[in-house]
C-alpha cells in the first residue's frame, strides 16, 4: 500500500484529497495544526485504518516513521481575512514549512507536490495567465505574504529538484468551490452564500467587473491526482477558465438562492487582482485533463451544502484563535 502525507488535510481542499486518495487505495497520514482547518471535514476518516492523523504545524521539525511515497504540501492559510490576521506565519509555512517537507522527501525518496496559486501572477498584466507568465506582485502590500510565501514554495521546490535531486510536482491552484468551505472565510462564494441566506444584501468590492474563474472541487481534486501520477515537474495550472464577472456572479447568486437582496458596493481592497482566468493548454496536454462541472451545477451542490448548515453556523462570526501563531 503506497503512503501518503497530506498537510493541510482538516482544510477545504485538502479533506477532499484525504478522500480520493483514501478511495484510490492509499495508506493516508493528514497533518494540520487546525489554525484554519476543522476536525470536523475529515471525521469520517478516523474509523478506517488506513488513516491517521498528525495535530502539528510543518514550521517545526516534520518526521513520519517507516516509508512514505508522497507528499502533498497544501498547509496555509487561503483566503485573505486569514493571510491578513496572520502575516507571519503564511510567510513561514510557505516558506519553513516548504523546507521541512522538502526536507523530509529528500530523506524519504518521495515524490512531493506543492501547491502553489494564481496569487503568483499578482494582479496580471497578461490575460489569460500562463505558466510562463512571471507575475505583477507588490511584494509589501497586503496580500504579498501570500503571493510571496506562494512564490518563493515554487522557488524552493525548483531549487531541491535542480540541486538534491527531489521528484517535485506543482500545482498553480485557481479558484476552487464546493462543499467543506468555510462560511466566514472571506472569499467570494461562501461570503455572497452566507449573505444571502441571511437575508443580507451582497457586497461587491470595486465596480464588480473584476473577474474570477471558479473550478469545482472534484474537478480541481482530479486534476491534482494527475498530476502527482505524471512525470512533468514545473508549473501546471489548474483551473476552470469559464470567466465571470463578479457582478454577474453576484446576480446568478442570487437566482440561485431565489432572494431578493440587492448588490451593494464597497471600495476595492489594495491589490485585489482584477482579471483572474486561467490558460489550462499544459494541463489539456500534459495531463489530458479539463474541468467536466459546470458553473451551474457546481453552486447548486454547493449551495445545498451550505443551506444544511445550522442556523448558528450561519449566523456564527470567525473568531479564531490565532494568538499562538503571530510570531
Amino acid at each position: 500500500m503506497k503512503r501518503i502525507l497530506i498537510t493541510g488535510a482538516a482544510g477545504f481542499l485538502g479533506s477532499h484529497l484525504c478522500d480520493r486518495f483514501i478511495k484510490e487505495g492509499y495508506y493516508v497520514i493528514g497533518m494540520d495544526n487546525l489554525i484554519t482547518g476543522d476536525l470536523k471535514n475529515i471525521q469520517h476518516l478516523f474509523k478506517l485504518e488506513n488513516f491517521e492523523f498528525y495535530h502539528h504545524d510543518v514550521t517545526k521539525f516534520v518526521n513520519i516513521p517507516d516509508k512514505l511515497d508522497y507528499i502533498l504540501h497544501f498547509a496555509s492559510p487561503a483566503s485573505p481575512i486569514d493571510y491578513l490576521k496572520i502575516p507571519i506565519q503564511t510567510l513561514k509555512v510557505g516558506s519553513l514549512g516548504t523546507h521541512n517537507l522538502l526536507g523530509l522527501a529528500r530523506v524519504k525518496g518521495a515524490r512531493i507536490l506543492i501547491a502553489s496559486t494564481s496569487e503568483v501572477y499578482g494582479d496580471p498584466l497578461v490575460h489569460p495567465q500562463t505558466e510562463d507568465y512571471y507575475g505583477n506582485v507588490n511584494t509589501i502590500g497586503p496580500r504579498g505574504v501570500y503571493d510571496e510565501a506562494k512564490r518563493f514554495q515554487e522557488s524552493i521546490t525548483m531549487a531541491y529538484h535542480t540541486f538534491h535531486n527531489v521528484d517535485v510536482r506543482i500545482v498553480r491552484i485557481f479558484n476552487t468551490y464546493g462543499p467543506r468551505m468555510r462560511l466566514n472565510d472571506g472569499r467570494v462564494i461562501p461570503a455572497f452564500i452566507g449573505q444571502a441566506l441571511r437575508g443580507e444584501d451582497l457586497t461587491v468590492f470595486g465596480d464588480g467587473m473584476q473577474t474570477r474563474s471558479f473550478c469545482y472541487v472534484d474537478d480541481q481534486v482530479e486534476g491534482i491526482y494527475r498530476l502527482l501520477n505524471s512525470d512533468y515537474v514545473y508549473p501546471v495550472n489548474i483551473g476552470n477558465p469559464d470567466e465571470i464577472t463578479i457582478k454577474d456572479f453576484a446576480e446568478e447568486i442570487i437566482k440561485l438562492t431565489g432572494t431578493d437582496q440587492k448588490i451593494v458596493y464597497e471600495p476595492l481592497p489594495k491589490d485585489d487582482p482584477l482579471q483572474r482566468q486561467p490558460n489550462i493548454t499544459r494541463a489539456k496536454e500534459i495531463l489530458g485533463w479539463e474541468p467536466k462541472v459546470g458553473r451551474e451545477e457546481g453552486m447548486k451542490i454547493t449551495y445545498d451544502y451550505f443551506k444544511s448548515l445550522s442556523n448558528e453556523e450561519l449566523l456564527k462570526e470567525e473568531h479564531k484563535d490565532f494568538s499562538g501563531f503571530i510570531h
